[in-house]
């Protein structure tokens, strides 16, 4: 099979971390969201079979066909958005079904007729490097902040992948990522009391449609879905050259996310509450570390779909497991593996002197994790952007420059 001659050990440990980063990051958001709603542990349990098989094989699948790095993940945003929505409404798990369906019947929609490719394809791609770079610059700015609290760990850490990146750049992440393990390992860091095996059975539960969760939970979902998960997901794509600008044509956005929202809407009574593109393990798997060459990373996306299938099946045994790693160790491995990417976004944003000031507001809005009416900073980076760029740039293309003197004939202006 094709899949195995084109997978590597750096692309299988960009998975891997892939999935460490996105999901370590985030589980907690999504047990809160499950409580909200008085889930029992069974329903739980099933949220994440439901999570973890929704993603992995919206993942695994496409990249599997298209030979493509397509990256799916859950909407940690909208986790929030339900956690808070569900307890201020004190919906129950009927209802918020119900709202999950809703929302994945709208993501689907706007799959389905492109509406939200043909936007997407209207901002400058300065514009879409800066989003990049500044939803990962935050990552970044943690793994260093860690040193706080775990000085030597990320000295360590540091260490160990500037080494790797001069004598053996492929595997700089992992031989950073073993590192980190063994150093805490050794200091009794790992907390093995929260893993215990079992496997995760699916708790179907009957949408209960109501006005009152579509407009409060259906609603909000969709659009901080839309905005802060794959609105930067498809500036991933396009930053890593899998855009519609590839001689191939790139990841076909519309029908992924289309995919997306069929996959929440099928396993919505299983809780899967929203799938959408991804951006942070999306440049890890898409960047040079994952492998030197673009048309076989596609192995690191099928990597990470395939452990979060695993992930899915065995429920509450892989997530005590990933969630045993030390905080610090987490984030400071995320930061150092989007380093590159994150390089690339800010000298692709600011290359073009047109653009530039437009793609730093970008960058800064973005970077500033400023929520407004409920919508994260990745939408409102854009729209500030774009606005910039507006009042920057509008109507000086209709302007006709004045034709340059010519020497060769005579001045007849002066009276």
């Amino acid at each position: 099979m094709q899949f195995f001659k084109d997978l590597n050990l750096s692309a299988f440990t960009a998975g891997f971390v892939a999935v460490l980063v996105g999901f370590t990051s985030s589980v907690a958001i999504v047990f809160q969201a499950a409580q909200a709603f008085h889930a029992t542990p069974a329903q739980t349990a099933s949220w994440m079979w439901a999570l973890g098989m929704g993603m992995g094989l919206c993942s695994a699948l496409p990249s599997l066909w298209l030979k493509k790095p397509v990256m799916v993940a859950w909407s940690t945003p909208g986790a929030a958005v339900l956690a808070t929505a569900g307890l201020a409404g004190g919906f129950g798990m009927g209802e918020a079904v119900a709202a999950f369906m809703a929302s994945a019947a709208l993501i689907t929609l706007f799959g389905v007729t492109g509406w939200f490719e043909k936007v997407m394809n209207r901002i400058p791609v300065a514009l879409a490097a800066a989003l990049l770079a500044g939803v990962l610059a935050r990552f970044g700015i943690e793994a260093f902040a860690a040193a706080k609290t775990a000085l030597p760990l990320v000295l360590l850490m540091l260490a160990i992948y500037l080494a790797g990146k001069r004598l053996m750049p492929r595997y700089a992440v992992l031989l950073t990522l073993l590192g980190a393990i063994v150093f805490v390992a050794a200091r009794g860091q790992l907390a093995w009391s929260e893993v215990s095996f079992s496997l995760a059975v699916p708790v179907f539960v009957a949408p209960t449609f109501t006005l009152a969760a579509i407009v409060s939970l259906a609603l909000p979902l969709f659009v901080v879905t839309m905005a802060s998960q794959n609105l930067p997901g498809v500036a991933a794509i396009r930053a890593a050259g899998y855009g519609p600008e590839a001689p191939d044509g790139g990841i076909p956005v519309s029908k992924i996310i289309t995919l997306s929202g069929l996959a929440t809407l099928l396993l919505a009574p299983f809780g899967a509450f929203a799938l959408n593109l991804s951006a942070i393990t999306a440049a890890i798997c898409m960047g040079r570390e994952a492998h030197d060459d673009p048309a076989k990373r596609y192995t690191a996306a099928v990597s990470c779909g395939l452990i979060y299938i695993v992930i899915g099946i065995f429920g509450g045994a892989i997530t005590g497991l990933l969630t045993a790693f030390p905080r610090e160790l987490v984030v400071a491995i995320a930061g150092l593996a989007l380093l590159g990417t994150i390089g690339n976004g800010l000298a692709l944003a600011l290359k073009d002197e047109s653009h530039r000031e437009a793609a730093l507001i970008t960058f800064l809005v973005t970077l500033s994790g400023v929520v407004i009416a409920g919508i994260g900073s990745a939408f409102w980076g854009v729209v500030a952007g774009a606005l910039a760029l507006f009042v920057q740039q509008y109507g000086r293309a209709r302007r006709v420059p004045l034709a340059p003197a010519r020497p060769d004939l005579p001045n007849t202006s002066q009276s």
